[in-house]
């Protein structure tokens, strides 16, 4: 099951009590649906559960509509419809709609309490709304063809402080939200608590996993630095000793050029508790780069008197 149909099947599963919220989530059903007019009601999904709430919700509301399924090649199609004439002017007389608007906007009268607007939005995420797996990205989003209700649902999500956003996409109003905590908590809000759970464990997991995989790119930039820098100290002493100069040395120098020869791959920290005494890190730091600047000023006095030689 995909986290969008474990959310659904969380807010399904949410049991309302009070009238006016048994109410407004019939309402947000009504809102998000394919059709809603002077015909009736057709709402659609592949989620079974979804139906059987919007049965049950406009049931404890007066009002009696059917279930079918459909197959399809894809599976199957759900849908709860009001079409029985009786039923449709009971279900108009109960929001107060006649199906002959010519655009649907949300009526504050029948969304009365904190609960009311959850169980609405809850409803209308069943219709139209999806969410992002979070292991991918946080999106969660609401379609409707209708421009005035998404402009209305848009402010009812700002008021709560959702931060949504609306846009369109193929002719249709999108109205979204993406920032992880408000997406977490809107699941919340809506009843899908477990869901939001998901996403708090997984944004845990996303800041442990990148802040290791910081860690050790630094950690890798470092390591590369250092062998740079160790390879660049090495190719100085061998060249001093190549030319005979590293005898000639200072004795601190020669025996800085010994123990770097003999761990080529410390890094200069570590270097420095093979002296005895230990010597600290600026100290053995100025003595390799003495040697490094002693056998670039050799190179180029070979270099200069290879030039002069006829």
């Amino acid at each position: 099951m995909s986290f969008a149909s474990r959310a659904r099947e969380e807010i399904a599963q949410r049991s309302l009590q009070k009238d006016c919220c048994v109410r407004a989530a019939a309402y947000g059903f009504a809102c998000f649906a394919k059709y809603f007019d002077k015909g009736g009601l057709v709402l659609q999904t592949e989620q079974p559960h979804t139906v059987q709430l919007a049965r049950e919700l406009f049931a404890r509301c007066g009002v009696q509509g059917d279930v079918l399924e459909k197959q399809r090649p894809s599976g199957v199609l759900y849908e709860f419809n009001i079409r029985e004439p009786e039923q449709v002017v009971r279900m108009h007389e109960l929001f107060g709609t006649t199906g002959s608007e010519t655009s649907l906007q949300i009526d504050p009268a029948l969304i009365r309490c904190q609960t009311c607007v959850s169980a609405y939005i809850g409803a209308a995420f069943l219709c139209s709304g999806t969410v992002t797996d979070p292991q991918k990205e946080y999106n969660l989003e609401f379609l409707t063809a209708r421009t005035n209700l998404a402009r209305d649902f848009e402010a009812l999500l700002a008021e709560h402080e959702f931060a949504p956003h609306r846009t369109r996409r193929n002719g249709v109003n999108l109205v979204y939200v993406k920032n992880s905590a408000n997406l977490e908590r809107l699941l919340r809000f809506m009843g899908a608590a477990g869901a939001a759970e998901e996403i708090h464990a997984q944004k845990a997991f996303k800041q442990v996993r990148n802040q290791t995989n910081r860690q050790t790119n630094c950690d890798t930039a470092n390591l590369g630095k250092t062998a740079r820098a160790n390879a660049q100290t090495l190719r100085a002493i061998r060249y001093l000793q190549e030319n005979d100069a590293l005898e000639t040395l200072p004795e601190v120098l020669q025996q800085a050029a010994a123990v770097r020869l003999q761990y080529p791959d410390l890094s200069l920290t570590a270097l420095c508790g093979c002296f005895d005494p230990a010597v600290s890190k600026s100290g053995l730091s100025h003595r390799m780069k003495k040697l490094e600047a002693l056998a670039d000023a050799l190179r180029q006095r070979v270099e200069k008197g290879q030039e002069a030689e006829p």
